[in-house]
């Protein structure tokens, strides 16, 4: 079945109780159990719900993964991936990354005796060079953020089978509707579902993919153990979102490719990145891996931090807010918001510009986004 047949059907089947064609709410933290020598499917939330159930299902489906998992937050989702590595262990990561990862690796990972290195996140050769004996883990997350670089999932999963290593890719920029890391031979798949999932900014959430089943063993082992779950009606409205992904994520791209080629003909803007765009250093690779571009659009104005303060203070569309990936559009600071806990030395390090300013694009009318914008950036 194609992907948005599987999004609203598969892992979904009406209730066989009352005939419901969406999935109840299983508003129970216990379940009864018919007798003390068998322990059913459900017996209490933290280890399984039936909605909970339902969206892992479903989310698994959408990335052509064999099992998938859910967690209270895209961080969440991630530590729980994380799992995989031990004391001693050494991770090599993509250097454009969300801030909340770059925490996890460095304050809650290496004082646990697991080193993390940054490689260039659009340079394989990079990725090699950072390469230890005691390598167990690459960590991608492509498109990267916020500067929307792509890593070659394909050739480092070829690189990683090689020499025993786990490949994981963070894919909340894409959603699997437009990347399916695991086709391209990665272990490990890991979403925010807050973002493009739910695609309303209204739930916090996170999943974990793999076709991998000691992997998903440990995992879920760790989520059982660890009770960082969702609960049942924050996963009925993610997997509500689900339904609508496919239209959702084809509207999104169709607006950030308008305004992305609209402001790349802008005065006042520096530079566009965007990976749609012909003039974006991996559109190439981007067409191959990728089978759309995504709602996510960065860019660098001319003027500095004063012409991002400038354009954020005489913005009316544009929500002036963290995350992403929901119907209305967004507009961030990177350095003063997403990236604003690290170091001025760190951002420098990742080339995260204090004139940078990332865009979500909504599913608002392409022309009043870009007359909105035309109006901020006038002299």
């Amino acid at each position: 079945m194609q992907f948005e047949t599987l999004a609203i059907h598969d892992g979904q089947a009406p209730d066989p109780h009352s005939g419901s064609v969406t999935v109840p709410v299983y508003q129970t933290s216990t379940f009864e159990r018919d007798d003390l020598d068998h322990r059913p499917e459900f017996f209490y939330s933290r280890i399984g719900n039936p909605t909970r159930k339902a969206l892992e299902s479903t989310i698994a489906l959408l990335e052509n993964g064999l099992y998938g998992l859910a967690f209270a937050s895209g961080v969440a989702a991630t530590l729980a991936a994380l799992q995989v590595v031990k004391p001693g262990d050494h991770i090599v990561a993509s250097n454009d990354i969300y801030g909340g990862s770059y925490r996890i690796f460095e304050q809650l990972l290496r004082p646990l005796a697991i080193a993390t290195s940054y490689a260039a996140t659009e340079d394989t050769g990079s990725y090699e060079a950072c390469l230890t004996p005691e390598t167990k883990l690459i960590w991608l997350e492509t498109p990267s953020n916020p500067l929307l670089q792509i890593s070659d999932i394909r050739t480092l999963a070829r690189i990683a089978k090689e020499r025993g290593i786990l490949l994981a890719v963070d894919n909340t920029f894409l959603s699997s509707y437009f990347q399916r890391p695991l086709e391209l031979g990665a272990d490990i798949v890991v979403h925010s579902t807050t973002k493009y999932l739910g695609g309303h900014s209204d739930v916090i959430g996170g999943a974990v993919v793999t076709s991998d089943p000691a992997l998903h063993t440990t995992i879920k082992n760790y989520q059982a153990a660890a009770g960082a779950i969702p609960a049942p009606w924050d996963c009925w409205l993610i997997l509500r979102g689900l339904k609508t992904l496919k239209i959702r994520m084809k509207e999104h791209e169709a607006n950030a490719l308008h305004l992305a080629s609209f402001l790349e003909k802008h005065p006042a803007v520096e530079r566009v990145l965007y990976p749609g765009l012909p003039s974006h250093p991996q559109h190439e690779l981007a067409k191959q891996q990728m089978s759309g571009f995504g709602g996510m659009v960065t860019f660098a104005l001319k003027g500095g931090l004063p012409a991002v303060e400038r354009l954020v203070a005489r913005i009316k569309l544009f929500v002036l807010a963290d995350s992403l990936g929901g119907v209305e559009s967004l507009i961030a600071s990177p350095a003063k918001m997403t990236l604003g806990a690290l170091s001025k030395e760190e951002r420098a390090r990742r080339k995260c510009t204090d004139n940078l300013v990332r865009l979500s694009v909504g599913l608002e009318n392409a022309a009043d986004l870009e007359t909105d914008l035309l109006n901020a950036l006038a002299e």
